[in-house]
């Protein structure tokens, strides 16, 4: 069940809406003109360990404003998905979707003015049996 949101907590999601790292060194626009789409969160290894909610946006829809230098990249498994975290504060701001490569995935606690844990019932996607790995054992 995918969820999307126009609003959170009576705070408007802005057809484009600033975000930032923690530290505020790293700064992206992001285009929401439909609000937060495909709410979710992710078990796989390193999101369960992050704790994140995400939501999806093209390729196109990032504009990083500031800090860009300060992003780094990290990758695990098969190293289709590339996530981005502010190097100074360790904050994730996004990914590149392995579900999805034409997508970002980013970090709907950075967005300005949006606390994520306002938003009820988020599902979790099974990332520690992803589609990807299903699909190449024959099933």
């Amino acid at each position: 069940m995918a969820i999307s949101l126009k609003e959170v907590d009576g705070i408007a999601i802005e057809a484009k809406h600033k975000a930032s790292c923690h530290c505020g060194a790293v700064e992206f626009e992001l285009d929401l003109p439909d609000g937060l789409i495909d709410l979710r969160r992710c078990d796989c290894s390193l999101c369960r360990r992050r704790g994140a909610i995400a939501a999806s946006i093209p390729l196109s829809g990032i504009k990083i404003l500031k800090g860009e230098n300060l992003l780094k990249l990290y990758q695990f498994n098969t190293k289709t998905a590339k996530h981005y975290f502010c190097s100074n504060c360790g904050i994730y701001t996004h990914h590149q979707r392995r579900s999805n490569p034409t997508q970002y995935g980013f970090n709907v606690a950075c967005l300005e003015g949006i606390n994520p844990l306002k938003i009820p019932n988020v599902p979790t996607n099974d990332g520690v049996n992803h589609p990807a790995d299903r699909a190449n054992d024959g099933t």
